[in-house]
């Protein structure tokens, strides 16, 4: 038996100065008592010769191969790996794998005990293997170092921290083979003094290990066989006490009749016993000592927690040798722990103790010492762990009420109240068996007693009670809920709390006083509303869950017994308190949760006019407007249509608005009588009278009393006269607001349908259309609409148009019928998205509200497909720039919107990326064959989307890529719609909003920067075609590689012209303020609108647009030449410097290449080395290096130089950039 952990053993493991695990002889018997025949550490060394090292067993327990032994890497890897897979795998029954590894251990225990070993340290996640040579020759701080070596420490995810449901399943599994291992080897080789200490000695050294994993799963596997060892030792205690009572019984017998020979065979029994247990004993103080003292305040909270979690096993498990304060302390200790999670298992394996009152005794000294500071981990930060703190103090009060003091129990109490509801929950449980649970015994005899006199009466008076001194009236919700788990009868009891309501005390009962009556008729509404509507009050819970069949039904079963009780009880109840407002308020709310079918099954219709006549007196006395809503709302729920009480109550709620509606008329004339001032009492009548048809109104349809016509004349009035009173001011302002709410609601969606339709041709027909023809005259009536008019209309269209089948039908007379329906409602849809579609058409709507429709173009396909397409052509017929950059806007905003939905780091590959990327296409597609016909637009498009990819910096730094690069994949699909020079000029702009940083990245996430540079680079080296003359730019020819480029030869006419238009647009963008990219209409898009433009003239180049007349005057012709003179001037200077540049360069470059060939002949198979051919490809790269660039500091990414010869023996560089853009790599089109 374990006295304390202080025990002396005969390890000298934990007697080494430096480690743990010093040498292979930790574990000798050092005295040399208990040597054995095979037990001992002579068997590991020198118990079979050479040539029977290959019997050896691996983990399915079967003879392995002769190389066994030898410290193979490759074998020993397969074959140690095989007990770790089938332990992960957890396919096969865990007895007989520990079966397999016992007979293994049977033929060869060194080769069986090194598949151990091996498993252990896989189990770590280290890819490195034990082999038989360094098991017999290193000790074991020597391995667990050159394991340290081998570990791969690149990724901390290791076996027990992985994620996936086979790493899960995979925990419980090692744990398993770790008991079933020892339960297995529990009679024999447990004790052979080799298995278990070396086992022993190994983990002990892991867990001392600085690399996490290691000594997680060591410190694991350390306690898990500590918890089997304690089963063991507790089997053998039992046994040592049953041998002991039968060796007792044997010798009190007579000597005649006692059996010597049994007495012998009990009393060897009992020493092997003893024995056994002394070892278990040793075996179980050198865990503790060696591994749990020092994990337990491990650094990390897992092995903590592990830790704590095993000791609570232990004390509950064999409680006559754990359960003392020498172990509770560390569970004391560690339950001021910084990590939630630990502080948890403290308070689990304490709950463990506690629920076995016959461990009170034990615990006592425990409680006072750390009962403070379980109080004050109810309040713990951490919810879990709040929770458990309360159920371990409600363990502790059921077994000793006196341990607990009255402060302690408050401190508890008014957690009733907590917005947490498992912490609630616990609370109340606690409040319950502190107050409720207890019962006289007086009170058996009237377990059957109903009403006032049950046992129930007192409790509901103590919950009173309770709730009143709690000083938080305003939450009986909260507390209902928190208790209507553990006390559902209590709380349930309608008819004792509706007796104490309504019967007289008995006597000698002192009767319930005003404030206390309020208390349980608020009480007792918390609980109806709770069984009727069965989820928890608003701030309590994430909302409403689906009922079980069995919730549903005990739900039914509930709303029966109120209405049954309550259909008579209430009219009585108003009847009673029925000029106490704040009674009656929560009185009225009754009904709402009656089955209402009962009145009539349950022949209760007299009860039912017993209770409007009591509303109708209410309201005649009331004029709060608490109590008079709550009268509304109770008509509501009565007036329904689907019960055959309707009838009656709508009867009852007519008279009583007639009533009101002919008073207030009456008052309304005398009150406005001119001449005459009205007086205080005149006032109060139509205030009282108002207010009461206000809170009718705000729930009833009173349309047909045409109240709008005495608010307007009594409204009208007080502003012509000034003198109103303000309180009728606002019930009248907010009387009509009601009717109007009301009239709204009538209004159906067919209406509104054909609303839109007469205002689009209204819009259409007084646009500027109105005055084509010579019609210059009909300018004044001209509307154009504003930019919140055009919001509403774009918002009415994306609301009804774009929409699933399924929510414009709602036909259900059959299929034939459905599907007629169907079609209808697309053709209605349809003839809506013309006619909004038409407004953009005709320029009375700004082009760009055609965003929102143009991104519908692939999901709505088959439904509006045409009409958008032809939109599409009809805008760009009209304003090719404008449509372009209307199309890329639509992307932009598809863009943002799975940017809020995903977040930035969404997946490239996702369905949502790739359809906006095949949207991108199909617009590529609409642009046809005629790349000159749209150039400028193209151009346009790819700048505007170069600036949406760069608008957002990375608040990381520059080193991350800019938030929205990706969009820049979605760009690439466009690449091939510019001319070659245009994708030059586009690549310049690029490299205007790219750092130097940024051309070196090559990680994943610049994969789109990287895809949309080649996309311009593709095909844009060859600078031939002339844009004036037209040529295709494929009928240009390919210059030889081994001749020299004549960039003298080049004419300079065709230089300016190319170079002019190439540029044209860059040029002007440097020059002329870069215009804002197009706007989204308000409340539809996902980019920010500024002010409205029109859309740009066609006279200027079709680039830029001109700004409108009314916004600036337009440049005069003598401006603009001027203008373009200067630019072309600008731009043959510059030309001419970089052809001069250019040829120096050349120069430069020949005479380094005769130089080279003349002073060596490494190249001599070579006329000109690979760089040239590389370097001179076209004219354009030259410029293209040359253009803007510092000559002082040039850096030219090239690939390495190899002779041709080399280079068509090279294989593919899958590290170099350029292999890395292959289209296979990035499944895009690189054009």
């Amino acid at each position: 038996m374990i006295a304390a952990p202080e025990i002396p053993t005969d390890f000298t493991l934990l007697q080494e100065s430096e480690t743990h695990f010093s040498s292979d002889t930790d574990f000798e018997d050092i005295e040399g008592k208990n040597q054995k025949q095979g037990k001992g550490k002579t068997c590991k060394k020198g118990k079979k010769g050479p040539a029977e090292k290959g019997k050896s067993g691996n983990g399915g327990g079967k003879p392995g191969g002769p190389n066994r032994m030898n410290g193979h890497h490759q074998q020993n890897g397969v074959e140690n790996m095989m007990l770790f897979e089938v332990v992960k795998m957890g396919k096969s029954a865990m007895q007989s794998v520990v079966d397999d590894w016992i007979e293994s251990y049977k033929h060869d225990r060194d080769i069986a005990l090194l598949d151990l070993i091996n498993f252990f340290i896989q189990c770590s996640g280290c890819k490195g293997v034990v082999t038989a040579e360094m098991f017999r020759h290193m000790q074991n701080s020597e391995i667990i170092r050159k394991m340290t070596e081998e570990f791969d420490e690149d990724s901390g995810d290791y076996p027990l921290t992985m994620a996936g449901p086979q790493w899960k399943k995979f925990k419980s599994s090692f744990c398993e083979f770790i008991g079933v291992l020892v339960r297995q080897c529990q009679y024999s080789i447990i004790y052979d003094e080799y298995m278990m200490d070396t086992v022993i000695s190994l983990l002990t050294g892991l867990s001392d290990s600085q690399v996490r994993a290691f000594r997680h799963t060591s410190t694991l596997a350390a306690m898990k066989l500590m918890t089997a060892l304690v089963n063991v030792a507790l089997n053998l205690s039992i046994n040592m006490d049953n041998t002991q009572r039968q060796y007792e019984a044997e010798r009190n017998k007579i000597i005649g009749k006692r059996a010597n020979d049994r007495l012998e065979l009990l009393l060897q029994k009992r020493k092997e016993l003893q024995e056994n247990q002394d070892e278990i004993e040793n075996m179980m103080n050198a865990i503790f000592k060696g591994v749990f003292v020092h994990r337990y305040r491990d650094a990390i909270a897992e092995i903590r927690a592990i830790c704590i979690e095993e000791i609570g096993i232990w004390m509950k498990m064999y409680s006559d040798a754990f359960l003392n304060d020498s172990y509770l302390k560390y569970v004391g200790w560690t339950m001021h722990d910084k990590q939630g999670e630990v502080r948890l298992k403290c308070l689990t394996a304490l709950q463990g103790l506690y629920y076995n009152k016959e461990l009170n005794s034990k615990l006592e000294l425990f409680t006072s010492r750390f009962k403070d500071r379980i109080v004050s981990m109810t309040l713990d930060k951490e919810y879990d762990v709040a929770v458990q703190a309360i159920k371990l103090l409600t363990l502790v009060l059921q077994s000793s009420e006196e341990v607990l003091t009255a402060e302690d129990c408050e401190n508890v109490y008014h957690l009733v109240y907590s917005a947490h509801r498992p912490v609630a929950v616990a609370a109340g449980e606690f409040l319950y068996k502190k107050l409720f649970s207890r019962r006289d015994p007086e009170d058996d005899g009237i377990l059957k007693r109903r009403g006032r006199q049950s046992p129930n009466a007192n409790l509901v008076k103590t919950l009173v009670f309770f709730f009143l001194e709690s000083e938080l009236h305003e939450h009986a919700a909260y507390l209902v809920d928190s208790m209507w788990d553990c006390a559902t009868d209590l709380l349930k009891d309608w008819e004792c709390m509706n007796s104490l309501l309504l019967e007289e005390p008995l006597n000698g009962e002192e009767p319930l006083t005003d404030r206390q009556e309020s208390a349980l008729i608020e009480i007792m509404l918390c609980t109806i509303r709770q069984a009727a509507e069965c989820h928890p009050p608003v701030g309590r819970g994430t909302g409403k869950r689906v009922l079980t069949a069995k919730e549903k039904k005990t739900q039914l079963d509930d709303r029966t017994k109120i209405t049954e009780l309550f259909a008579v009880a209430l009219p009585q109840l108003l009847a009673k308190y029925s000029v106490d407002a704040e009674k009656v308020t929560n009185l009225l709310q009754l009904p709402q949760y009656f089955d209402l079918e009962i009145y009539t099954t349950g022949r209760l219709e007299k009860h039912l006019d017993a209770l409007l006549r009591q509303i109708r007196d209410i309201v005649e006395k009331h004029t709060d407007i608490d109590v008079l809503e709550a009268c509304s709302k109770t008509y509501h729920a009565l007036c329904n249509e689907e019960f055959t009480i309707f009838n009656r109550v709508d009867i009852a709620r007519s008279q009583l608005i007639d009533e009101l509606a002919d008073k207030f008329n009456r008052l309304l004339e005398d009150f406005l009588q001119e001449g005459e001032e009205p007086d205080e009492d005149d006032a109060y009548q139509v205030l009282s009278t108002l207010k009461r048809i206000t809170a009718f109104h705000n729930a009833h349809d009173l349309s047909r009393w045409d109240l709008f016509g005495c608010n307007y004349k009594l409204l009208k009035t007080g502003i012509e006269n000034g003198d109103m009173p303000e309180q009728i001011v606002i019930h009248a302002l907010q009387c009509t607001h009601y009717v109007i709410l009301w009239q709204l609601a009538k209004i159906t969606e067919s209406s509104s349908t054909k609303a839109f339709t007469i205002l689009c041709d209204v819009l259409m027909i007084f646009s500027h259309q109105i005055m084509t023809g010579g019609r210059d005259m009909l300018e004044p009536l001209v509307y154009t609409p504003d930019s919140s008019l055009q919001s509403e209309l774009l918002s009415f269209i994306l609301d009804h148009v774009f929409i699933d089948q399924d929510d414009d039908n709602n036909s259900a007379d059959g299929q034939q019928d459905d599907e007629a329906s169907k079609i209808e409602a697309l053709h209605k849809r349809r003839n809506l998205l013309a006619a909004f579609c038409k407004l953009i058409v005709y320029t009375v709507v700004e082009m760009n509200t055609a965003a929102d429709i143009f991104k519908q173009y692939m999901k709505y396909y088959n439904d509006y497909g045409d009409i958008i397409k032809e939109t599409m052509s009809k805008t760009r017929q009209i304003d090719k720039i404008q449509c372009a950059k209307t199309l890329i806007l639509s992307l932009q905003q598809l863009f943002n919107e799975m940017i809020q939905e995903n977040g930035y780091n969404f997946d490239r590959s996702s369905p949502t990326f790739s359809g906006i990327k095949e949207l991108a296409r199909r617009f590529a597609l609409t642009f046809g064959l005629d790349q000159l016909k749209t150039r400028e637009a193209i151009a346009m498009l790819h700048k505007d989307g170069i600036e949406f990819a760069f608008k957002e910096p990375n608040p990381q730094g520059e080193s991350h890529p800019p938030l929205n690069l990706a969009f820049l994949d979605i760009l690439s699909e466009f690449s091939s719609k510019l001319l070659r020079q245009d994708k030059r000029t586009v690549y310049v702009y690029l490299e205007k909003f790219m750092t130097f940083q940024m051309s070196l990245r090559r990680e994943d996430v610049w994969l789109p920067l990287m895809s949309y540079r080649n996309s311009l680079l593709a095909g844009g080296d060859d600078d031939t075609m002339s844009v004036i003359s037209g040529i295709s730019s494929r009928g240009s020819t390919v210059r030889n590689k081994k001749t020299k480029p004549a960039t003298g030869k080049r004419k300079v006419p065709e230089a300016e012209e190319s170079s002019s238009s190439d540029s044209m647009w860059l040029n002007r963008e440097q020059t002329m303020h870069t215009p804002v990219m197009m706007q989204t209409p308000q409340l539809t898009s996902t980019i920010m609108r500024e002010p409205k433009r029109l859309r740009p003239e066609e006279n200027y180049m079709g680039v830029y647009p001109m700004q409108p007349e009314h916004h600036q005057a337009p440049l005069d012709y003598n401006t603009q030449v001027t203008w373009m003179l200067a630019q072309r001037q600008q731009e043959e200077a510059a030309r001419q410097q970089q052809e001069r540049a250019a040829m120096n360069y050349v120069k430069l470059r020949t005479n380094l290449q005769h130089a080279i060939r003349r002073g060596t002949s490494l190249m001599e198979d070579d006329e000109e080395p690979i760089v040239e051919d590389v370097m001179m490809s076209s004219e354009g790269r030259i410029e293209d290096l040359n253009e803007g660039m510092d000559f002082d500091t040039m850096d030219i990414d090239l690939p390495p130089s190899k002779n041709r010869r080399e280079r068509t023996e090279l294989k593919p560089d899958f590290f170099d950039p350029a292999s890395i853009m292959d289209e296979s790599v990035l499944g895009v089109s690189m054009f």
